[in-house]
């Protein structure tokens, strides 16, 4: 199905560089967290292919990530410029999200197509979509000891604008409509979302009529006056 939808050679330009951009957010947090070039390196590439890796181990696909020399290799890029311009990097971060959020549209819509491609139901489809999509961030914030970004209040909708792209995906397979301008158009929606949740700061609702008094940062973060 994904060659109905893309050529071959648009597909792989297409996945290199949602790969690249996915890499240069892991890299950075690497320059934040103040690792070496080493784990700068180490969270670029699971940034960039953790959600496909995940995607391909469940469907029992060869992976993309370890058949395509180029997959590999674009994360390693994005270390490179990120080890000596992070600086010049840091301050086109908006860029850098505008390319993170098309990445994200584009992952949901070609992992759901690809886990129903493996006979996976519709369900399960959106679901190995929205890993694909997400996936490697999460595996990114848990390497560098953070809580994942997409269970935490405080951040913009991220998780769910792939929801909502994997679930267009999955309806138009359901109806026999998945084509190239549908497809485009569920990977759009998942982008125009994840950019106005940045613009707009939306974000998920908590628990209703919650009563803890914690301070919100208390519930983030280590309570570090404990440890003996």
């Amino acid at each position: 199905m994904l060659q109905q939808l893309f050529s071959p050679s648009v597909q792989h330009t297409l996945d290199i560089i949602g790969i690249f951009v996915f890499a240069i957010s892991g890299a950075l947090l690497a320059v934040r967290k103040n690792f070496d070039v080493f784990g700068m390196a180490v969270l670029a590439e699971v940034t960039a292919l953790g959600g496909g890796l995940f995607r391909d181990l469940v469907i029992g696909a060869p992976p993309s990530a370890f058949a395509d020399l180029g997959y590999f290799l674009a994360p390693l890029l994005a270390t490179v410029l990120v080890f000596f311009l992070h600086p010049q990097v840091e301050r086109i971060q908006v860029a850098v999200n505008i390319f993170d959020a098309a990445g994200l549209g584009l992952f949901c819509v070609t992992g759901t197509t690809k886990a129903y491609d493996h006979g996976l139901g519709l369900t399960s489809s959106a679901v190995l979509g929205l890993a694909t999509a997400v996936g490697g961030g999460v595996l990114r914030d848990i390497l560098a000891n953070e809580v994942p970004s997409l269970l935490r209040w405080d951040r913009d909708l991220y998780a769910v604008p792939a929801i909502v792209g994997a679930t267009m995906v999955a309806l138009c397979i359901r109806y026999e409509m998945l084509t190239p301008l549908t497809s485009g158009l569920a990977a759009v929606t998942a982008f125009v979302l994840r950019l106005l949740a940045m613009r707009f700061h939306w974000r998920a609702p908590r628990a209703w009529n919650r009563r803890s008094n914690v301070a919100e940062e208390e519930l983030l973060s280590p309570d570090l006056s404990s440890a003996g």
